[in-house]
């Protein structure tokens, strides 16, 4: 069976290269079905007929990839290299049971989705990041610094984003911390979403900035485009790698700074990662509250050092002092969240950035998961502190909706 599949595999490419007009026109179902047309009149065999559609997803799409992809339960693909592939289900790592043919047809593929978008990969520049056409993330890496072979990593979103009430009745939030959330978007807080890789921090990034009134005018900026809203008056960014003689390359920080001169009314930033942090506080100061970002961080105040890291990855010679005093006075709410042993993603607490105390930055807890880590619930009867400050803000945002 492997050697009919790769004679076919030969045959097939070798009709494809011919580089006939007619085929060349064709979009990609045409040429699906021409190809499949093409096999079938080639093999007479029945059972040779099931291994069509595999040939023809390897020679024209993403091989074994192609019905992972279609799978809406899987949220991750894995490939470590062309035998082993892993996927992500319910949060939980399993063996996909699939694999290439060799390291040329992954190759092949890896070449079918970042040659599209104007991106390339070889020895040189050894690394890429890219995306599918329905949104999914991908990175991918080849030899010399992938070892065993090319690896690819697709991160999978889906067509239709989460709402707030998928996340209450998942667990991942309670209904009451999600009723503060809401307030705290609409109320134009400052909200920093932290967690680990996998976490599912753009996610929950997508569902709050769901939240923000259609009134509004709104900037996504990302290094690769993933949030998905469904805004009316929305402009979405996406940085752009450096081309192939090393030129060109448009971060985003230089993004942040042009967005500002758009005239927005929030800026969604989709992750903070470098030197663009400094930028982002500073417009969080100067008149455009509301915005939302993400980081990568275990805790809350590991988030706030994080951004301290950050600005000074800029070059910027200011004292810590001073970065402090524009963390506390831009970011007022920061949602830790995580992801459990069992797979699961859930918000662990809601934090209040309070202010500075000397030099210290103060976080208080507003709500956070209960010991048993089934629900998130109110800080009020776990400490006396953290009850007051979730009062005092409470009542800010009620004001500010009453007003």
């Amino acid at each position: 069976m492997t050697d009919i599949k790769q004679h076919l595999q030969q045959q097939l490419r070798e009709h494809l290269d011919q580089r006939d007009p007619a085929i060349d026109n064709l979009s990609e179902q045409e040429l699906r079905e021409h190809a499949s047309n093409y096999l079938s009149a080639c093999v007479q065999d029945q059972q040779h007929q099931l291994i069509i559609a595999e040939v023809v997803n390897e020679a024209i799409g993403l091989g074994p990839l192609e019905p992972l992809l279609s799978d809406d339960s899987i949220s991750e693909i894995m490939v470590n290299r062309f035998d082993k592939i892993f996927i992500e289900k319910a949060g939980c790592l399993q063996n996909a049971g699939v694999k290439f043919s060799s390291e040329q047809a992954l190759r092949r593929a890896i070449d079918r989705i970042v040659l599209p978008l104007g991106r390339h990969v070889d020895e040189a520049s050894p690394m890429v990041d890219a995306r599918l056409s329905d949104g999914s993330r991908v990175n991918a890496v080849i030899t010399p610094l992938a070892l065993a072979g090319s690896c690819v990593t697709i991160r999978k979103f889906s067509a239709k984003p989460l709402s707030l009430n998928a996340l209450i009745d998942s667990g991942s939030l309670s209904a009451a911390a999600a009723e503060f959330l809401i307030l705290a978007v609409k109320c134009r807080q400052n909200i920093i979403v932290s967690g680990g890789t996998g976490t599912g921090k753009t996610t929950l990034l997508n569902t709050l900035s769901g939240q923000i009134p259609a009134s509004e005018r709104v900037i996504t900026i990302e290094d690769a485009a993933e949030l998905q809203l469904e805004h009316e008056n929305l402009i979405s960014l996406e940085a752009r790698p450096k081309n192939q003689e090393g030129q060109g390359a448009v971060g985003i920080r230089e993004l942040v700074i042009n967005a500002l001169r758009m005239r927005p009314d929030r800026l969604v930033v989709g992750e903070c990662r470098g030197a663009e942090a400094l930028d982002m506080l500073q417009a969080m100061n100067t008149g455009h509250a509301g915005s939302l970002s993400t980081v990568h961080a275990n805790t809350a105040r590991d988030a706030l050092r994080r951004l301290e890291v950050m600005v000074l990855m800029g070059g910027i010679e200011l004292p810590v002092v001073a970065i402090r005093q524009q963390v506390a006075s831009a970011v007022d709410i920061i949602v830790q969240i995580a992801r459990l042993s069992d797979g699961r993603r859930v918000v662990m607490s809601i934090n209040e950035v309070t202010g500075l105390d000397g030099d210290t930055l103060q976080v208080a807890s507003l709500y956070e998961r209960s010991r048993s880590g089934q629900q998130l619930e109110s800080c009020q009867t776990l400490c006396q502190f953290a009850q007051q400050q979730s009062d005092e803000m409470q009542t800010k945002l009620m004001n500010c909706l009453v007003n």
